[in-house]
């Protein structure tokens, strides 16, 4: 098959979930066989045409938040129709349910197309008013319109079936494990190994990362909580959680960190990993702290409970982080609470496994299957 996947900024995954997914995905589906373009956003040179196999298509972008997004997924369809006779598409994959009103001039091409459809996102705050109107109305489009619905957490899918009454298939995400990782990268932060807490998230209220901060200062924890992280559109957010930090001389803020082997040290050598992530499904983040084998505070939401099962620990508000992490300074079981954590990921969340999961589905597609028409796009009325 030949595969467009289109509507995020693309690889090489430097940002987010799905661009993760389409970076891990994309190579395996090339490596057996299928040929995978992927639409990228920025002109920001080196502009690579090929990367891990994946052909590259490199566009621009309104550099507005309400625009960005829709901005690029739009010439990304322009191109798709204007290399439709030279460059045949099989199936394409939206990412992002925001991009939905562009569904049908791909399916025009007689094209099937996949609409993963993310989190809850009229949930976040950066989208209040006409953003999350929006937002709710383009879920509406996506069952309407798109051939087949993909969920990271059957949380997502739950939603959609009761909302909607529409099937919608659950395809999570990998974890790599990480059986060994050096500590250098650690110690030249001035950091010892198991010597710190960890949190690392975009500024954003939905991952509760001021509440963690909140909660981190109250107690009475003696080793460090390191902050990673950065947000373009949350300044009012940023600032809040900088003065937190400011008062405290205990809190590391790390700003983003994009070198992946600091990375991995920094997740494997964590005494807590704190995960405050709410409304976007199964989040990568919290995956790359399980296979590192990371002990995993988490926000308490179906998301995350699915994700960590029974060894995960969960708070709701910044009493309970604090608590926890100071428990977790003497707790004799969180050590064996990471090795359950990252066996589960090794079982449970396999990159090959999703990809097969990908397979299968659009080979379905391309066989003329489609869930256009089970439902109308009308949200139930719930007693």
């Amino acid at each position: 098959m030949r595969v467009a996947m289109l509507g995020t900024r693309g690889v090489p995954a430097h940002y987010g979930g799905f661009e993760t997914a389409i970076e891990e995905i994309g190579q395996r589906l090339v490596a057996r066989g299928h040929e995978v373009v992927v639409y990228c956003r920025g002109t920001e040179r080196p502009r690579p045409d090929t990367y891990l196999g994946m052909e590259l298509v490199h566009l621009p972008a309104a550099r507005r938040k309400s625009l960005e997004t829709l901005s690029h997924t739009a010439l990304s369809v322009a191109h798709l129709w204007r290399n439709r006779r030279r460059q045949p598409l099989d199936a394409a994959i939206v990412f992002n349910a925001a991009n939905a009103p562009f569904v049908p001039p791909i399916r025009a091409g007689r094209v099937p197309v996949v609409v993963h459809v993310d989190g809850m996102e009229w949930e976040r705050a950066k989208w209040a008013g006409l953003g999350r109107r929006y937002y709710r109305a383009v879920e509406c489009l996506a069952v309407r319109w798109a051939d087949a619905l993909i969920a990271d957490a059957q949380g997502i899918a739950d939603y959609y079936a009761s909302e909607f009454g529409v099937e919608t298939t659950t395809l999570t995400y990998g974890a790599h494990i990480l059986q060994s990782a050096g500590f250098d990268r650690v110690v030249e932060l001035g950091l010892k190994p198991d010597g710190y807490h960890l949190v690392v998230a975009r500024f954003e209220p939905e991952n509760h990362v001021a509440e963690i901060v909140a909660g981190y200062a109250a107690s009475e924890a003696e080793l460090p909580l390191v902050v990673v992280g950065s947000a373009p559109y949350a300044g009012e957010y940023t600032a809040k959680i900088e003065s937190l930090a400011a008062s405290d001389p205990r809190i590391v803020m790390l700003g983003g960190v994009w070198d992946q082997e600091q990375l991995d040290e920094l997740y494997t050598h964590c005494r807590t990993y704190l995960h405050g992530h709410s409304v976007g499904g199964t989040n990568p983040s919290l995956l790359r702290a399980m296979g590192a084998g990371s002990a995993v505070l988490a926000f308490d939401v179906v998301f995350n409970r699915e994700v960590l099962g029974e060894a995960g620990l969960f708070f709701s508000n910044p009493a309970e982080a604090g608590a926890l992490i100071e428990k977790a300074e003497s707790d004799p079981e969180l050590a064996d609470r990471a090795v359950e954590l990252q066996d589960r990921a090794a079982a449970t969340y396999r990159w090959d496994d999703v990809t097969t999961g990908y397979e299968a589905l659009l080979q379905r597609m391309v066989d003329g299957d489609s869930t256009r028409g089970q439902a109308s796009g009308r949200r139930r009325r719930h007693q």
